[in-house]
């Protein structure tokens, strides 16, 4: 148990580092009216992948970090740290929540039944995202910069928020079901518990 928690804590801060590279370095911004900017990037599938692999909580908490850190290092982005890390964290939880607790990916060994719910789980996780995203935004920003200001910068978070969710997730599940054989290999992907015993995933690793 120690081991496994260990793991996850050093596998959380690699993700941690891989979201924030990936957002900060692998991103399109667009500059908006007001001085504000809204981006392109891959931040939130390096979030759900974490997700997938290390639980909600661990996975959602490396992406958080990573992308609230790329928050905090950019004169624009930076008073939407806050925001930033609440939302990215609960995309993990989203996330993780769908693929192990209902979906119990890490006790199946169906191929098909897996991707089912991955693609659910990544769906319904930057579902969420693309829903509070932009309202959470347009809420502050009519503070600051009022009313037309901020509807006319929420179409364009809608629409950044909707092509990242999309790119996100078609990414996350295609790079989880591609790493997911060398996971089970190398004992990363830690087996849910059931009825006090670990579940047996040799039969996947033969499959694989």
């Amino acid at each position: 148990m120690k081991h496994d928690n260990l793991m996850k804590l050093v596998l959380t801060g690699v993700f941690a580092a891989l979201s924030y590279v990936v957002f900060t370095f692998l991103q399109i911004k667009i500059t908006l009216p007001g001085g504000d900017a809204t981006s392109i990037h891959l931040g939130n599938a390096v979030c759900v992948l974490g997700a997938l692999i290390l639980g909600g909580f661990y996975g959602g908490l490396g992406g958080a970090i990573g992308m609230t850190i790329g928050d905090l290092l950019d004169p624009v982005y930076v008073v939407y740290a806050p925001k930033t890390f609440l939302l990215k964290f609960c995309i993990g939880l989203i996330t993780g929540l769908i693929a192990h607790k209902f979906g119990k990916i890490n006790q199946k060994t169906d191929k098909a039944n897996i991707l089912k719910w991955v693609i659910a789980a990544a769906a319904g996780g930057l579902l969420f995202n693309v829903i509070f995203d932009p309202l959470v935004g347009y809420f502050y920003k009519l503070l600051i910069l009022g009313k037309p200001a901020a509807e006319l910068v929420l179409v364009y978070n809608i629409a950044s928020s909707s092509i990242n969710a999309f790119t996100s997730a078609i990414v996350s599940t295609v790079v989880y079901m591609a790493l997911r054989p060398a996971l089970l290999k190398s004992g990363i992907l830690i087996n849910s518990r059931q009825d006090g015993h670990p579940v047996d995933n040799q039969a996947e690793r033969d499959v694989l």
